[in-house]
């Protein structure tokens, strides 16, 4: 006899709309008479195996509502990584409270713990609905037009960028912003977004799906600055050598690394700061600035894309009707139709699971230092209605007298 309990968790980094994805999960599988418990794991899959649980059946519809339009992760989260004996401890939790549904909301990683648990599911004879909801503001998932997180976290870099030119314009000078990204450069790509005239900045942007030579970078930047009086460089975290090195390690004395061996890239303001020592250095710029989008546009309230809202929400209602009617596990993709529309697909999770995708060529220029017009046509429709705009005056200037 079925016993009508789901599970729903999420993972990885917070977003501005992880809560719409939890929020459909929920609302949409109270509709279902067969669903009688709807659980919440707190702080992941390590919620999971600590068997510390929530349950969101006695949420009121308001609340959920409310909870949806807030960013970050409601139910908390973890940057756990589970491998073949966490998952095995994950799959005994579910089948001792006989939950027959397991919606995981998470990137590249979470898409692969769901994997494994699905198999391990299969092999015991257990039967299991395991589902893997996308979010990730890196848009690095495979089989996705994008992933959920990402438009607004773009709204936010774009926005960010066009007000860092307008400073920079003011009191010209170099200024370089660093955004996440290790091996996709989509929301660093963003940056252009908040171009309006064209010497607006970004005036040079570099991507880790391009090599990154520093003394490229140099020039670049002293012409740009000879041309322009001034330069607005977006520089993604993860540009690196042509033998992979991260420039932020090669330019810095010492490196930080994480739990995984990676070198430590978000959360710190090294690679900006020493690219701006670079220039000041080599070209002898004195107003040289430099900034690190760390975790800002992952939660920022305030500006979420109503597009990217609707989509996290939606992915999570069509998770729970693939689960009831899909007869099988996968991953919820988005898939453009027109322009702009999407539509919904169960990608199986071997084909997403521990893939990444990065940005592709026909969206980088030649010059490997700017984005394309597909790429603007690709990604303006998703940051949503209300983009801030700004505007120059029209000087007319007066005859001098005194210094003709």
């Amino acid at each position: 006899m079925s016993s009508g309990k789901i599970l729903v968790a999420q993972g990885g980094g917070p977003t501005a709309v992880i809560n719409q994805s939890l929020a459909g999960v929920v609302l949409e599988a109270r509709r279902f008479r067969d669903v009688t418990r709807v659980y919440g794991a707190l702080h992941g899959v390590r919620g999971i195996i600590n068997e510390d649980l929530v349950d969101l059946t006695r949420e009121t519809s308001h609340n959920l509502e409310l909870v949806a339009a807030t960013p970050s992760s409601a139910l908390g989260s973890t940057r756990d990584k589970p491998d073949l004996a966490y998952c095995e401890e994950i799959f005994k939790v579910l089948r001792a409270h006989e939950i027959e549904q397991f919606y995981y909301i998470g990137g590249n990683d979470s898409s692969d713990t769901v994997r494994i648990v699905s198999e391990q599911a299969q092999q015991a004879g257990y039967p299991l609905r395991s589902i893997h909801i996308p979010k990730t503001i890196d848009n690095d998932l495979v089989g996705s037009d994008h992933t959920p997180g990402f438009p607004s976290a773009a709204r936010f870099v774009a926005q960010a960028f066009a007000g860092a030119n307008l400073d920079n314009a003011a009191l010209p000078g170099v200024y370089v912003g660093v955004v996440m990204g290790r091996h996709a450069g989509f929301l660093t790509a963003a940056s252009a977004l908040g171009k309006k005239f064209p010497d607006d900045g970004p005036h040079l942007i570099y991507l880790p799906e391009r090599v990154f030579s520093l003394e490229q970078f140099l020039a670049d930047v002293k012409a740009t600055y000879a041309r322009y009086g001034r330069c607005v460089i977006a520089v993604s975290e993860g540009i690196h050598d042509a033998s992979g090195e991260p420039i932020a390690s090669l330019l810095a004395k010492e490196v930080e690394r994480d739990a995984h061996g990676n070198v430590q890239l978000s959360g710190t303001g090294a690679l900006a700061d020493l690219l701006c020592d670079e220039i000041k250095a080599k070209l002898g710029i004195k107003r040289v600035r430099g900034d690190t989008f760390g975790y800002l546009q992952r939660s920022f309230i305030g500006c979420v894309s109503d597009v990217d809202q609707r989509e996290a929400r939606e992915v999570g209602e069509k998770a729970v009707q693939f689960a009831m009617w899909g007869g099988r596990d996968g991953s919820v993709a988005i898939k453009r139709t027109g322009f702009y529309s999407v539509d919904y697909e169960l990608m199986a999770l071997s084909d997403v699971a521990g893939k990444t995708r990065v940005m592709e060529d026909e969206f980088i220029s030649a010059s490997g230092t700017d984005v394309t017009d597909a790429f603007r046509l690709y990604l303006r429709p998703l940051l949503g209605s209300g983009m801030p705009d700004a505007f120059r005056l029209r000087p007319s200037p007066v005859e001098k007298i005194l210094k003709k």
